[in-house]
């Protein structure tokens, strides 16, 4: 006779995982704003700049966010394998995980 399935704790399992992957998620971007500068601006400045970056349709500047992204994560990453994070305490290879973000925070 097989043992019953116990979905209960299998979704608990499932939530705990999720809730670990946003915070994850959360920890990588709040770190690509730091290694980027961009905490610099303001909430606002900053929320505006992703807001307008999103509602952009035009594939050649979302493109060209792009390849600047690309090319920060890659310039970081020599620095970094040379030892020289340049004072951020390792948050680039923190923010590698979010390079999907990389062509939506390479303008701002």
């Amino acid at each position: 006779m097989r043992k019953p399935r116990d979905y209960d704790s299998e979704l608990k399992a499932l939530e705990d995982k999720a809730r670990e992957l946003k915070t994850r998620k959360v920890q990588q971007l709040g770190d690509l704003v730091i290694a980027t500068g961009a905490d610099a601006l303001t909430p606002d400045e900053l929320a505006g700049a992703l807001v307008a970056i999103a509602e952009t349709k035009e594939a050649g500047r979302r493109e060209a966010w792009a390849k600047r992204g690309a090319a920060w994560f890659r310039s970081k990453s020599r620095r970094s394998a040379r030892g020289d994070d340049g004072g951020n305490g390792g948050a680039p290879a923190q923010s590698g995980g979010a390079q999907p973000a990389s062509g939506a925070t390479g303008a701002a």
